[in-house]
């Protein structure tokens, strides 16, 4: 599954095995996996209270960035690296 970005110890990742909507990507953070849809909330999952803000606030900021990363794993094409939380 490819990183699309890393910040504050959380890993972001996008990939698309077949599945549909809605957009989604996956973040983990020493040992909490989650998914989350593009406005940062989570949909399965479990991740720290703060560490889900985090991750909210980063999806919040490059949701344009999200959409297009999802368009492409849909055509299959390579991934876009988003910067990461600052």
């Amino acid at each position: 599954m490819p990183v699309i970005s890393m910040f504050l110890g959380i890993i972001i990742r996008m990939f698309n095995n077949g599945e549909h909507n809605p957009p989604h990507f996956h973040a983990s953070y020493q040992g909490y996996n989650a998914v989350f849809d593009m406005d940062g909330d989570i949909l399965e999952g479990d991740m720290p209270t703060r560490q889900k803000k985090f991750i909210a606030a980063w999806a919040e900021l490059h949701k344009d960035e999200l959409l297009a990363n999802w368009e492409l794993t849909i055509s299959k094409q390579p991934l876009y690296k988003i910067d990461p939380l600052r």
